[in-house]
């Protein structure tokens, strides 16, 4: 295994992060053309149906994690869905490491899809309150566009994806930052009217 293979799996693991149906149906439809060489752990992405159940499970996020306030919801129940699926498929894609180095890339791979969800989860709290719903549909709708995106341009330029995930998980850090600050004062700023 090269650093290429570990920068395009950086690059899914962060995509399912984002949007696990559309990672995985993009990725076994990349592996049905050729595009995507899978390890044979992985040959049931390519499946018609886990593809076509991946499909329709991406056309009821994309259309529900538009929603203000119901995508909260829906994105906090995805935490238990994102990140134990792109932990697998680093666990999966890695089976010919040792234990312990497959172990190593399983925990990474969770944790970029972790950071990934985590960041989109922060970006969501901070645009739902907006009293417009079209900045909350642009963010869904982007997050939809760079899952799909980012693994195909994995397949043909994995060390670029993987600077873009490095880039993104530094962004990631500080958005979480900003969020959390931004409720602090909020809910300082509400305690002390409380007790005014």
């Amino acid at each position: 295994m090269d650093g290429q293979y570990f920068a395009m799996l950086a690059a899914i693991c962060f995509a399912a992060g984002l949007n696990v149906y559309a990672t995985v149906a993009t990725a076994g439809l990349l592996a049905r053309v050729g595009a995507l060489v899978l390890p044979a752990a992985l040959h049931p992405l390519q499946s018609w149906w886990l593809i076509g159940a991946c499909g329709v499970l991406f056309f009821v996020e994309f259309f529900g994690d538009k929603i203000p306030a119901f995508d909260l919801i829906w994105n906090a129940l995805h935490t238990f869905v994102r990140v134990p699926i792109a932990a697998w498929f680093a666990y999966e894609a890695t089976s010919q490491l040792s234990p312990v180095q497959q172990l190593l890339c399983t925990l990474a791979g969770g944790a970029i899809a972790l950071a990934a969800h985590s960041g989109k989860t922060a970006a969501r709290i901070a645009v739902t309150p907006s009293p417009e719903p079209f900045s909350n549909m642009a963010l869904s709708a982007g997050e939809d566009v760079i899952s799909i995106f980012l693994v195909w341009f994995a397949t043909k330029h994995p060390y670029a994806a993987g600077a873009i995930v490095a880039a993104a998980l530094i962004f990631v850090i500080v958005t979480i930052q900003f969020v959390w600050r931004a409720l602090r004062a909020l809910f300082a700023g509400a305690e002390r009217e409380i007790h005014a």
